[in-house]
C-alpha cells in the first residue's frame, strides 16, 4: 500500500477534470459571432463603441471552459468571458449607469521567449524543428543574445468616472511597467553584426530566403530539383558578396555619436571595442589619443545617454592614501579592480567603482593581501618565477603558466634554488606530463 495518500478532494477534482474534457472532446464547437455595437448619445451627435463577442451556440462551452493564459505577464487584455457582450437588439434603448475613461500609455511589443521565438520560426517557415533547439543555443553561446530579468518600473495613471449623477471622479493609481522575466534579449555584439549583415548581406537576412531554402530542400528531396544546381545558384552570387564585402566593408563598429565633451570640445561616442562596449572622447587620428571607458553590464550602446557616457570617464578614481599609498578604482580588461602600492587587487561583487569608498576598501586589501602572502612560498623577482601553494600542493607559476612538482620536490619546495627551477621548468617542457583520459561511464 502506497503511504502517500492523495486526498479524495485531489480525487475527485481530477476526476471532474478528465470527464470534462473528455466529455467537451465529444461536443460541438460553440458559435461566436463578432460584434461592434454602436451606442448614441442623447445628449450630443458623438457615439460610443462596443467591441466584443456574441455567443450563438455554446457547444463544449456548456461543459469545460478553459482560461486564458498569456506569457507575457505585462499584458493586462483578457479573453474569454470579458470579451463576451450580452444579447443586444437593434433600437435597444440602454440605461447609463457608469463610464470609465482610464489613461494608457504605447509601449513596444513584449521580447521573446525561447517558446514565442520557435513560434515565431515556425510562422516565418524559417528552420524545422530540429535545427530550433540548436539555433537558439548557438545565438546565446555566440553572445549574441542572452536572458535577461529587467525589474519593472512603477507609472501612475488616472481614472476617470463619471456616474449617472452627472458626477466625474478622478483617481489616480499605478503599475508596474516593462519588467522581463527570461526574456531573450539583444546583446550590443548581436545589434551590431545584425546591422552589419543586413547591410551587406540583405538577401540572406531576409525571412523569405530561408523558408525559400527549405523548400528547395524538399524539392530535392523529392527529385524535382539537382542538388548541385541549387548550390551553385546560391553560392556564386553569395561568394561574389563575400568577397566584395572583405574588400570594400569597414570593421563593424555600430558607431553612435552622442554629443561632444565639454571639457575637451571632443566629440563623444559610443561603440563595440576589441573587448566589448565602450564609449571614446577623441579620434584615432588626432594627436592626442583618445580615452575610453568601458560601458556598465546593465548600459547598451544602443540607449546610453550622453550624461551617462560622461559619468564613466570618473574613473581611475584615487579615494585617498592607506598606509602611506594611493588608493585608485579603475575597470580593466577582467572587470573593476583596486590599486594599491603597485598591486592590484579585484573587487568584491557587491563593490561599485563608482561608488565604493575607502573605508570598505581597505579590509579587503588588507584581506586578499594576507591571502595572497600565505599562499606565496618564494618570489624570484628578476626571472618573474613565483613557488605558490595550491588546493593540490605547491607548485612554480611563471607568467601565465604553471608547473607540477613531483611529491619529492614539494618535500623541499621552500629550499629551491632558482636554478633547480629552472631545470625542473626545462625538463617539465621537455616532457610534459600525460594527461589521463578519462573513464567512459558504463552505461
Amino acid at each position: 500500500m502506497n503511504e502517500n495518500k492523495v486526498d479524495d478532494a485531489d480525487l475527485n477534482r481530477l476526476y471532474e477534470l478528465i470527464w470534462k474534457r473528455t466529455i467537451a472532446s465529444q461536443m460541438s464547437d460553440a458559435q461566436f459571432e463578432k460584434t461592434v455595437a454602436k451606442i448614441e448619445v442623447s445628449t450630443n451627435k458623438e457615439t460610443l463603441s462596443a467591441s466584443g463577442e456574441v455567443m450563438k451556440f455554446d457547444g463544449f462551452l456548456k461543459v469545460y471552459l478553459e482560461s486564458n493564459d498569456d506569457e507575457d505577464e505585462d499584458d493586462t487584455t483578457s479573453e474569454g468571458e470579458e470579451s463576451l457582450l450580452p444579447p443586444l437588439a437593434v433600437g435597444q434603448v440602454l440605461d447609463f449607469i457608469e463610464m470609465t475613461g482610464l489613461e494608457r500609455f504605447s509601449r513596444p511589443g513584449a521580447r521573446y521567449t525561447e517558446a514565442s521565438l520557435v513560434k515565431k520560426l515556425e510562422e516565418l517557415g524559417i528552420g524545422r524543428p530540429s535545427t530550433y533547439a540548436p539555433t537558439i543555443s548557438t545565438i546565446m553561446k555566440r553572445n549574441y543574445v542572452e536572458k535577461r530579468e529587467k525589474e519593472g518600473i512603477k507609472r501612475n495613471f488616472q481614472i476617470l468616472s463619471l456616474n449617472n449623477k452627472d458626477e466625474i471622479t478622478t483617481v489616480t493609481s499605478s503599475e508596474i511597467t516593462g519588467a522581463e522575466k527570461n526574456k531573450l534579449s539583444p546583446t550590443d555584439l548581436g545589434l551590431v553584426v545584425t546591422d552589419f549583415l543586413k547591410l551587406h548581406f540583405s538577401k540572406v537576412m531576409d525571412f523569405n530566403f530561408t523558408a525559400k531554402i527549405e523548400g528547395e530542400f524538399d524539392e530535392i528531396a523529392a527529385g524535382k530539383l539537382l542538388w548541385s544546381d541549387m548550390l551553385a545558384s546560391f553560392y556564386e552570387p553569395f561568394h561574389t558578396t563575400i568577397e566584395h564585402t572583405l574588400e570594400n566593408a569597414e570593421r563593424a563598429k555600430g558607431e553612435r555619436e552622442l554629443g561632444f565633451d565639454p571639457v575637451s570640445g571632443k566629440k563623444l561616442i559610443t561603440r563595440m571595442g576589441r573587448y566589448g562596449p565602450m564609449v571614446q572622447i577623441g579620434h584615432q587620428d588626432e594627436e592626442e589619443k583618445p580615452r575610453f571607458a568601458k560601458l556598465k553590464a546593465s548600459q547598451s550602446i544602443e540607449t546610453i545617454s550622453f550624461e551617462e557616457a560622461l559619468e564613466l570617464f570618473k574613473l581611475p578614481r584615487t579615494l585617498g592614501q592607506f598606509e602611506e599609498e594611493d588608493v585608485s578604482v579603475n575597470i580593466g580588461r577582467f572587470g573593476p579592480y583596486a590599486a594599491h602600492a603597485k598591486k592590484f587587487y579585484s573587487l568584491n561583487k557587491e563593490m561599485d567603482p563608482y561608488t565604493v569608498t575607502l573605508e570598505e576598501l581597505t579590509p579587503m586589501i588588507a584581506e586578499k593581501r594576507k591571502a595572497k602572502d600565505e599562499r606565496t612560498i618564494k618570489v624570484f623577482e628578476k626571472e618573474k618565477i613565483q613557488l605558490l601553494r595550491g588546493p593540490y600542493g605547491p607548485y612554480i607559476k611563471q607568467g601565465l603558466r604553471n608547473y607540477k612538482l613531483n611529491k619529492e620536490q614539494q618535500e623541499k619546495v621552500e629550499t629551491l634554488t632558482i636554478e633547480e627551477v629552472n631545470a625542473i621548468i626545462a625538463e617539465l617542457k621537455a616532457n610534459p606530463p600525460r594527461k589521463m583520459a578519462r573513464r567512459k561511464k558504463a552505461s
